[in-house]
């Protein structure tokens, strides 16, 4: 028998946490991000184990072996050849204690389930309104977030975040590769002093050299929100109400740079340098778009009409940006090199001069517009790759869309946090002309 040292993946074909359908290889859950690679996989074969044998005798091992299903001696491969499709079965005979009843080797007591977890259904049982393990279903979910009852870590709120508001809504996913999720969104509806609405979308993404990457995300995302749900209101114009709100989210970054350290257990050897994360977002007010970023995150135009062209509409800060800007290098040999993704810009106490940037468009026709982070551009970089991507009622269907597009990014390898915030954009169509005209 030849014992493979790859690691058997898991057979299950729906997850533990929410039951959702899993697909073959999966090492995460793509709707509540549970872990997979903790649920052991099955078996591949059942060793018999009868503990039948003279008492005081000897020990005494039985191989026996079987050819496959189909008659003696089956064999894939060439007459003569070593190698064949058996399978070894083992006996196992151990003395047994003198008096002690020899147990028929043809009923075996079966072994215990290894994924079945041993519950005491009294002590598991969570208190009311305490959270229940994803993994056993049983016990309750301590300050640390371990089972109290099984131990299995559990997955964290942010590792798989959903939200939808109205015509907005937006996805974030940790991906496949990263421990945590870095990136941050917040969506929101007001009203300007019209009484007409005003849709926001704020995507961050926490730059990961950085210390606390999380929470830089986080703070930037909600600051900036907060600041565009109390201008707008008031009559600022969209595209001031973005630089400002941008501004605002550099502060709150700012700010986490003078705490105390607080090195967790899994940063206390990285260098504590300032947090830092790079921001992109959108206004839809008054039939402007509005859209404002500092880094590498990018928002990009679908028309309804496939038959017109998409567009993107941010320009990176980044290494590959600058090549391309300054005629060193075209696209295609820009976004090759290593360098490509080094951020030019971003939002932390040690960034350089802070230059939002800001564009006012104004759609002549419906479109959708998506708003995302690295870890989704990166799987359809160009805005025809990207229109490619999204589906076709996803201006109808804002979260499904963008459900799907991460699960674009995942299925593409998820090496990055994948964050996306799709917001459908109405206008009556007004004959040809761009997708987007800038106003």
């Amino acid at each position: 028998m030849k014992m493979s040292q790859k690691p058997q993946e898991t057979a299950l074909s729906k997850c533990p946490g929410c039951e959702e359908p899993l697909e073959r290889g999966d090492l995460f859950c793509g709707a509540c991000g549970y872990d997979l690679s903790a649920v052991p996989a099955v078996p591949q074969d059942h060793p018999t184990i009868a503990m039948t044998a003279p008492a005081g005798g000897e020990a005494e091992v039985r191989f026996d072996r079987r050819a496959e299903p189909g008659g003696p001696g089956e064999s894939d491969g060439p007459a003569g050849s070593d190698e064949s499709d058996e399978s070894d079965d083992f006996e196992l005979a151990a003395p047994a204690p003198a008096g002690t009843p020899s147990a028929d080797a043809s009923a075996p007591a079966a072994a215990p389930d290894p994924r079945t977890p041993a519950v005491d259904p009294v002590a598991a049982t969570p208190p009311a309104g305490a959270k229940r393990c994803v993994a056993c279903r049983a016990g309750s979910v301590d300050t640390d977030g371990y089972c109290e009852n099984c131990g299995h870590a559990q997955p964290r709120e942010r590792d798989h975040m959903e939200q939808e508001l109205g015509s907005v809504a937006a996805v974030s996913d940790r991906g496949l590769r990263h421990h945590r999720n870095e990136d941050s969104f917040a969506v929101s509806t007001t009203a300007l002093p019209d009484g007409s609405p005003a849709v926001v979308a704020i995507v961050c993404d926490g730059v990961s050299s950085a210390s606390r990457p999380d929470e830089a995300s986080a703070a930037a995302a909600s600051a900036a929100n907060e600041a565009l749900l109390e201008s707008l209101p008031r009559g600022t114009h969209p595209q001031q109400a973005m630089h400002e709100a941008i501004l605002a989210a550099a502060e709150a970054v700012n700010a986490l740079a003078q705490e105390p350290a607080r090195a967790r257990e899994h940063d206390r050897h990285r260098h504590q340098n300032a947090p830092a994360c790079t921001l992109v977002g959108s206004i839809m007010a008054g039939g402007l778009l509005i859209v404002g970023w500092v880094g590498d995150s990018r928002v990009y135009w679908v028309p309804d009409d496939r038959t017109n062209p998409p567009a993107r509409l941010t320009e990176d800060d980044s290494w590959a940006a600058q090549m391309v800007a300054a005629g060193l290098m075209n696209e295609a040999e820009a976004y090759a090199d290593e360098r490509a993704h080094a951020i030019t810009g971003w939002l932390g106490a040690d960034a350089y001069d802070l230059e939002p940037h800001t564009v006012s468009f104004k759609p002549d026709r419906p479109g959708l517009v998506v708003v995302c982070t690295d870890g989704l551009w990166n799987y359809a970089e160009s805005a025809a790759e990207m229109a490619a991507a999204v589906p076709a009622d996803a201006h109808q269907r804002p979260l499904h869309g963008a459900q799907v597009l991460v699960g674009h990014a995942l299925d593409g390898g998820g090496h990055d946090n994948v964050t996306v915030a799709l917001l459908p954009f109405a206008v009556e169509p007004q004959g040809a002309g761009s997708a987007c005209g800038t106003a």
